[in-house]
C-alpha cells in the first residue's frame, strides 16, 4: 500500500511539473487557451487525490490541513487563476513526494531488517538436503547455512561459524561462534558452510519477531503525530478565519486566495512524522528496535525506571569469585579436580564451574562412578580419587570441615554469593566462591541514565533480600524491592504509575505482565525471553544496557526536534499569512515561500537521524575480548594475594618468608608485565578517544601504587631472617597483601567498564 500511495504522488508530480512547464510555453506561444487548458489538466488529478486523502482521513476521525490546500485550489479555479491552481497542485505534489522520500530516508534501518528477512532453509531429509519453505522448519530439524545465506531460525552450532549480526545488533563485525552455542534467526553466515539444530520454528524464532515488531512501528501513529494533527485542526480554522477576515477587509479575493496558499500545506503533516521515524531509525541503527513512536516519546519523559535484577542488572549466571583452599593445595588444581566431576553435571552452578576451567584452558579429566543428589552435589572418582563437589552440608557428608570453612560462609553470606565445596579422599580441599555478578556495562548505564533525567531508579527483583540489598547498594538505586512475584511486580509498575510516565526493564518470562503494564516495557531481546520482548515497547537487541541511555538521548532530541517542527512550522506559515493578508506576497510567490517553508521543516526533522554527540573513535579490533581474557588468566594470581593475606596469621614463621617469596615471583612474572605493557601500550591507544589533555592518570596512578606495593613485598621478603617475622611485621605483611588485593580487584573492574565503554563493538 505504501509503494502505491509512493508511486502515485510521483506520478503526480510528473504530471503536475510538465503541464505547467508546457503551459508556460504555450503562454509564452501566445497561446494563452491551450496554457489555460494545460494548467487545468494538471490541477484536477491532483485535486482528486487530494478529496479521497481527506476523504479518507476523515474516515478515520483525524484531522489535518490537505482541507487548506482543497480550498486554495478550488478557490483559485473558481477566481479564474488556473496558473496559481497549477502552482499550488504541484507544490503539493511536490511536498508530497518529498515527505515520501524523507521517510523513506528516515526508515531506511528499519526497512533493512523486514527486507533481510529468510525466504526459504535447507533441511536434511532422506539423506540429503532439501530446499523447504520457512513454515516447514519444526524443533529438531538438521539445516544448513551456506556462506551468504540468512540464518532462518534460532536453534544451536554443530560446529564453529563466523556470523554478521549487524543486522540485530547494529555493529557491523564478524562474531565467531563455537559448536554448541546458540545463534538467532537473521544473522548472516561470512565464513564457510555450517550445521545447526533448529530450536524453535520460524514464526517462533527472534527474527520473525522482530519483523512483526518492525511492521506494527511502521503502520503505528505517534502521539506526537496526533498531536500536530490537533495543531492543525486549529490551524486550518485559524487560517480560514483569517482569509475571510483578509478578504472582507480588503475587499479582494486574490489576497484572501493568497492567504489559504502559504498555509497549505503546513509542515506539521511533514515534518512531525519524519521526526519520529528519523529517532526510531536512529535507535535501530544502534540496535535499539521501539515499536512505534508513542514509546519513543515516552522513553524521553518517563522519569521512573523499574530495572529486574537477575540478567538485567546482572550477568544472569554464576561467575566465579575466588578459591578458597587448604594452604597446602592451590586454587587452579582445586578448581580442575571439581571442574572434571562437574562436566557429568546438569546443574548450573556444575556448568559454571567447567566453564570457568575452561576458561582457564585447565586440562579436565573423565569422571568416574557419578552419582547426583539432587539440588545437594556430586560424588564420583577423578584420576583415582573420591571427590564430591556441592553444598557444605552435603560435603560434610564425605568429609569433617576445614577450619576456613566457617570464615568463606560468613563471608559468602555478607557478599550475597554462594559457594561449591569440595572434597578429596575424606577432606575438605577447597570451596568455590560464586556469585552472579552486576554486568559490566550496569554502573555506568545507570549514571547515563541519571544524567538523562531519569529521577528514580528501583530494583525489582524475587531474589533473597540480602542479596538484593547488596547489588542494590553497589550501584546505588533508590529503591530496593526483594522478593517479588509476577504480580507484585506489577503491583509495583501499577503504583508509580500514579505518579507518572514508569519504564520497566526485563527479560524473564516473569517480567512480561510488567513490561506490558508499565508505560514503557524494555526487554533485553538479546538473550532474554521472547515472551517479554513480545510484551515490551523497546527491544535491546544488542546485550549492552548502557544502550538504553543513548537511546533515551536520541528519543529528547527526536522529541524536541518534532515540537520545535510544529512551532517552527506554524511560526513562518502565520508569518507569511500576515505578509500575505497585506498584499506583499501574491499568491504565486506564497506557492513558492511555502514551499521553502516545507523543505526547511522537514530538513529540520531529519537531523533526528544524526547522532549528536558525534564519534570519537573506538577500540582497535578484539582488544576489549583480549584485556578480558588476560584478566580471566590474573585470577589465579589475585586469588593467592588474598589467600596468602587469609593464612599469614596462622602460618609458621619458618614458612613466611619462602611464601612470600613465591608470591612476589609470581606477581613479577605475571602481574607486573600485565600493568606495564598496559600503561605504556593500551593506554596511549585509547587516550585519544576520552579527550583531554590526561585522562588516563587516575588509572597509571593505580599502576604506580601496584608497582609500589609489589616492590615493597619483595624487598619485606628478602630481608626477612630465616626464622620469620615478628608479630608487627607480619602485620604489615598482611596489610599490605590486603591492600593489593583491594586495589587489584578495584583496578581491573575499572578497566573491564573502561573497554567495555570504549568497545563500541561489543
Amino acid at each position: 500500500m505504501r509503494y502505491i500511495a509512493r508511486s502515485l504522488n510521483v506520478f503526480l508530480l510528473g504530471v503536475s511539473t510538465a503541464t505547467l512547464v508546457a503551459g508556460l510555453g504555450c503562454w509564452v506561444a501566445g497561446l494563452a487557451e491551450a496554457a489555460r487548458v494545460l494548467w487545468l489538466a494538471g490541477t484536477l488529478p491532483v485535486l482528486a487525490a487530494l478529496a479521497a486523502s481527506i476523504a479518507s482521513a476523515l474516515r478515520r476521525r483525524e484531522a489535518g490541513v490537505d482541507i487548506l490546500a482543497a480550498l486554495a485550489i478550488v478557490f483559485a479555479l473558481l477566481l479564474n487563476e488556473r496558473l496559481i491552481a497549477a502552482v499550488i497542485a504541484l507544490m503539493l505534489a511536490s511536498g508530497r513526494t518529498l515527505e515520501d522520500f524523507a521517510r523513506a530516508r528516515a526508515r531506511s534501518e528499519m526497512t533493512a531488517l523486514l527486507s533481510h528477512a529468510p525466504r526459504e532453509a535447507k533441511r536434511f531429509d532422506a539423506g540429503e538436503w532439501c530446499a523447504i519453505a520457512l513454515d516447514q522448519i519444526a524443533a529438531g530439524d538438521q539445516l544448513l547455512v551456506r556462506h551468504g545465506e540468512v540464518v532462518p531460525v534460532d536453534g544451536t552450532l554443530n560446529g564453529a561459524a563466523e556470523l554478521d549480526e549487524s543486522t540485530l545488533t547494529g555493529e557491523s563485525h564478524i562474531c565467531a561462534r563455537a559448536s554448541g552455542e546458540v545463534i538467532r534467526s537473521g544473522v548472516v553466515n561470512v565464513g564457510p558452510p555450517f550445521e545447526m539444530i533448529a530450536s524453535t520454528t520460524a514464526a517462533n524464532s527472534t527474527y520473525a519477531g522482530i519483523v512483526r515488531m518492525v511492521e506494527t512501528a511502521q503502520r503505528g501513529r505517534s502521539p506526537a503525530a496526533r498531536l500536530a494533527d490537533r495543531y492543525a485542526l486549529g490551524f486550518v480554522a485559524c487560517a480560514m478565519l483569517f482569509a475571510v477576515v483578509t478578504w472582507i477587509a480588503s475587499g479582494e479575493a486574490v489576497r484572501a486566495l493568497a492567504v489559504l496558499v502559504v498555509a497549505t500545506p503546513c509542515p506539521l503533516i511533514l515534518a512531525v512524522p519524519v521526526a519520529i521515524v528519523s529517532g526510531m531509525s536512529r535507535c535501530a541503527r544502534r540496535g535499539v528496535l521501539v515499536k512505534d513512536g508513542g514509546a519513543l516519546e515516552q522513553l524521553a519523559t518517563a522519569r521512573t525506571l523499574f530495572f529486574d535484577k537477575t540478567g538485567t542488572l546482572t550477568g544472569g549466571h554464576a561467575r566465579l569469585v575466588a578459591i578458597e583452599t587448604d594452604p597446602a593445595d592451590t586454587p587452579q588444581r582445586v578448581l580442575r579436580i571439581a571442574a572434571s566431576l562437574a562436566q557429568a553435571s546438569g546443574h548450573v552452578m556444575s556448568e559454571a564451574v567447567t566453564s570457568e576451567a575452561h576458561a582457564r584452558h585447565l586440562e579436565l579429566s573423565v569422571p568416574q562412578g557419578v552419582r547426583e543428589t539432587a539440588g545437594a552435589g556430586v560424588q564420583g572418582t577423578v584420576d583415582g580419587h573420591a571427590v564430591a563437589i556441592g553444598s557444605f552440608e552435603f560435603v560434610c557428608t564425605t568429609a569433617p570441615a576445614a577450619p576456613w570453612s566457617e570464615r568463606l560462609l560468613r563471608r559468602v553470606a555478607y557478599e550475597g554469593a554462594s559457594a561449591v565445596f569440595v572434597s578429596e579422599d575424606g577432606a575438605m580441599t577447597g570451596a568455590i566462591q560464586m556469585a552472579d555478578r552486576i554486568r559490566t556495562d550496569a554502573p555506568r548505564a545507570l549514571r547515563l541514565l541519571r544524567r538523562e533525567g531519569v529521577e528514580r531508579i528501583v530494583m525489582l527483583t524475587g531474589d533473597r533480600a540480602d542479596v538484593a540489598e547488596t547489588v542494590g547498594a553497589i550501584l546505588q538505586v533508590d529503591a530496593v524491592r526483594a522478593g517479588q512475584t509476577p504480580a507484585g511486580k506489577l503491583a509495583a509498575i501499577n503504583e508509580a504509575k500514579h505518579d507518572g510516565c514508569v519504564m520497566m526493564v526485563g527479560d524473564g518470562v516473569n517480567d512480561a505482565p510488567a513490561l506490558a503494564t508499565a508505560d514503557v516495557g524494555i526487554a533485553m531481546g538479546a538473550r532474554g525471553a521472547a515472551a517479554s520482548s513480545e510484551a515490551a515497547d523497546v527491544i535491546l537487541l544488542v546485550d549492552r544496557l548502557d544502550r538504553l541511555a543513548e537511546a533515551r538521548r536520541v528519543a529528547q532530541r527526536t522529541r524536541r526536534i518534532a515540537i520545535q517542527s510544529v512551532y517552527t512550522g506554524m511560526g513562518l506559515s502565520l508569518v507569511a499569512m500576515g505578509f500575505a493578508a497585506i498584499g506583499v506576497f501574491p499568491p504565486l510567490a506564497g506557492a513558492v515561500l511555502q514551499e521553502f517553508i516545507d523543505v526547511v521543516a522537514i530538513a529540520n526533522a531529519l537531523r533526528a537521524l544524526r547522532d549528536p554527540a558525534g564519534s570519537g573513535g573506538s577500540l582497535p579490533p578484539d582488544s576489549a575480548a583480549e584485556l578480558t581474557r588476560e584478566h580471566t588468566q590474573l585470577e589465579p594470581v589475585i586469588e593467592q594475594i588474598r589467600q596468602l593475606a587469609d593464612e599469614l596469621p596462622g602460618l609458621p614463621a619458618t614458612t613466611v618468608k619462602g611464601r612470600l617469596a613465591d608470591l612476589g615471583a609470581l606477581l613479577k612474572q605475571q602481574l607486573i608485565p600485565h600493568e606495564a605493557h598496559d600503561d605504556a601500550q593500551v593506554y596511549p591507544q585509547i587516550a585519544p578517544l576520552l579527550g583531554g589533555d590526561d585522562p588516563l592518570a587516575s588509572m597509571s596512578a593505580m599502576h604506580r601504587e601496584i608497582f609500589h606495593v609489589t616492590r615493597t613485598l619483595a624487598r619485606m621478603a628478602t630481608d626477612m631472617p630465616a626464622d620469620g617475622p615478628d608479630s608487627d611485621w607480619r602485620r604489615e605483611i598482611q596489610r599490605l597483601l590486603y591492600g593489593l588485593y583491594a586495589v587489584v580487584r578495584l583496578h581491573c573492574a575499572q578497566e573491564d567498564e573502561l573497554f567495555h565503554a570504549l568497545d563500541d563493538r561489543a
